[in-house]
């Protein structure tokens, strides 16, 4: 490497949250062979690879030492149908992935609520989503991967024959090196609608039950609670479970059934300003979790969902946390382990009474952990609160 791309520039750098900051050399290499040895002409703060800056906390980051960025070395490899998997570079994001292979009846096997993250940062944090009690984190599904190491050398790493290494690195946060390329495994689609069951559910009890009954015959689910709700209401929430709708759940008369595979992202709004600090507050947050949860069906069958509608609609408005004005925000994530649901009961009415008004809490629950030291998923409830 030589140029820019060996010393990189020194830039200040954040989360997704905007908060905390810090300064470091980012190097932008253009090639897997550039991004495998990048990490060389890192000094003695070390270096740590980034992708798309999603992380809400300060993983991707490495204060005083080199930060590489890894976007630009993107791009589907190889796409094998009959086996069921892509081959891509560790900079791809999964939006740019599923363009490619959405039309063709494919989809990720996990995903998290934003289509703005690499592959690259997908396993070294081991990403979840909605479906984690049917399929598991995301490195459930690699097959393999290229890791470089700090001195530039590669191997090749899989859970059959280099258990340790592999399964420290999903969920590694990028401290065993840096992922150059990854095969994953696919799940085959029918048609890109998902098909959604929707309940408007008065109280945190209900919830917890409606969430194991429907997680036996739904694949992906997620409530969203009002945490400023309290007294009988408290916990109350708008629940939504689905999966991918098959190509006899659109009505002969669906237009979509002409392209059942189409894949339309939601189209972008404009960019939000920074919101003054004094704009949150609990009075404006009430109102609107009020609205939310009023605006949800109380009870509706089988609606249909886009990918984006159902998985990103937050991807349409790419800079919305600047609504939580110049500070940032921070999130807080928790894991509950099953048969503790009277400390899970506990945290809600905590929050619920505490000064700092959220919009909402979001609850999904977790089934079985992989062997990953570092994965946060294990059985249970998890809440995240921003």
């Amino acid at each position: 490497m030589t140029g820019e791309r060996a010393t990189g520039e020194r830039e200040l750098l954040t989360g997704w949250g905007r908060t905390p900051h810090s300064a470091a050399t980012v190097a932008r290499p253009s090639s897997p062979d550039e991004l495998a040895m990048a990490a060389k002409a890192a000094g003695a703060r070390g270096a740590i690879a980034r992708g798309l800056g999603r992380s809400y906390g300060d993983q991707a980051m490495n204060a005083g030492g080199l930060v590489v960025d890894a976007t630009r070395v993107s791009g589907l490899l190889e796409l094998d149908q009959r086996a069921g998997t892509a081959r891509v570079l560790a900079g791809t994001s999964l939006k740019d992935l599923l363009h490619e292979i959405v039309p063709l009846g494919w989809f990720v096997h996990v995903t998290p609520g934003t289509s703005n993250v690499t592959v690259g940062g997908a396993i070294a944090n081991d990403v979840h989503g909605k479906g984690h009690h049917a399929t598991g984190s995301f490195g459930a599904h690699v097959r393999s991967m290229v890791l470089a190491q700090p001195d530039g050398t590669r191997r090749v790493l899989t859970a059959g024959d280099t258990p340790r290494e592999f399964w420290a690195t999903c969920g590694g946060m990028g401290l065993t090196g840096t992922v150059i390329e990854a095969t994953i495994g696919l799940r085959p689609i029918e048609t890109s609608l998902l098909k959604v069951d929707s309940d408007r559910v008065p109280d945190f009890d209900t919830l917890l039950d409606l969430l194991v009954e429907g997680g036996r015959t739904h694949r992906y689910s997620v409530a969203w609670v009002d945490v400023l709700a309290k007294g009988r209401s408290l916990g109350r929430a708008v629940l939504d479970q689905g999966d991918f709708a098959a190509l006899d759940d659109l009505s002969p008369r669906d237009r979509r059934r002409r392209d059942p595979l189409a894949y339309r992202p939601l189209p972008a709004a404009p960019s939000l300003p920074v919101a003054p600090n004094a704009l949150l507050n609990r009075a404006t947050i009430t109102a609107f979790n009020e609205l939310w949860y009023r605006k949800a069906p109380r009870r509706r069958r089988g609606h249909l969902h886009t990918i984006d509608g159902f998985w990103y609609p937050l991807d349409a408005i790419d800079s919305w946390p600047r609504m939580y004005g110049p500070r940032g925000f921070l999130q807080w994530q928790c894991l509950v382990p099953f048969g503790a649901e009277r400390t899970l009961r506990r945290i809600v009415e905590a929050v619920a009474h505490h000064p700092a008004p959220s919009f909402g809490l979001v609850l999904k629950y977790f089934g079985d952990a992989n062997p990953g030291p570092m994965s946060f998923p294990h059985p249970g409830w998890t809440f995240t609160i921003d």
